[in-house]
């Protein structure tokens, strides 16, 4: 079992690790991201330099990451669908992915801060729950023009929402909704003290 987990986790890193932003900027535009903008391979700063097209592709292929990651240990049958040792699974593959994102190993180790494909994640572990999430970003993000203050405000919503909402008593996915939450507030700590000082950078959804 153990040798099983090391080579889905090794998957899901790897999965986790496509540069989307950084071969889409390097390939179709000579423009590697991480040298402008806030020099992140995310899709927001994609959008911000590259646009809204590019930062839709980087955005969806980044989101399907994490979903496909989460489906690797069901697609090949690993586990009855629900069952303990398959959640479980899962929940690896989950975090693999997204610390693939974050420091990949096909890009220098230099990524995103995982949002996109921490989303993916959540929607594959707990769809409702993670409309919820979306639907808190999305008022959050229209509201004040600032992602990375809706990013953070879903990220802590994750796992007050499985545990209030949907009763969720799995000791081990309430452990991971936690270390998903810390992990995404952590790679957002030069965008707080921006916050803070007033000096985040806006981004307008509805701009032309």
């Amino acid at each position: 079992m153990m040798i099983e987990y090391l080579l889905f986790a090794v998957a899901a890193y790897c999965l986790g690790s496509i540069p989307t932003a950084v071969w889409l900027g390097k390939v179709r535009y000579g423009i590697d991201v991480r040298e402008h903008g806030s020099k992140n391979a995310g899709a927001t700063n994609t959008f911000r330099v590259l646009g809204k097209k590019p930062g839709i592709i980087v955005l969806a292929i980044d989101i399907s990451k994490g979903f496909s990651a989460v489906f690797l240990p069901f697609l090949v049958g690993m586990g009855d669908y629900g069952s303990e040792e398959l959640i479980n699974l899962q929940l690896v593959c989950a975090l693999c992915a997204v610390v693939g994102h974050v420091l990949p190993v096909f890009a220098g180790f230099r990524g995103g801060k995982g949002v996109a494909t921490s989303l993916g994640v959540i929607i594959g572990i707990h769809p409702p729950a993670a409309a919820i999430c979306l639907g808190i970003f999305l008022i959050v993000f229209i509201s004040s023009n600032f992602v990375s203050l809706g990013a953070m405000m879903a990220a802590c919503s994750f796992p007050v929402i499985l545990v209030t909402l949907f009763g969720v008593r799995s000791p081990w996915l309430i452990a991971f909704s936690i270390v998903l939450s810390a992990a995404v507030i952590y790679a957002h700590k030069k965008n707080i003290g921006r916050l803070l000082r007033g000096e985040e950078n806006k981004m307008n959804l509805f701009k032309k």
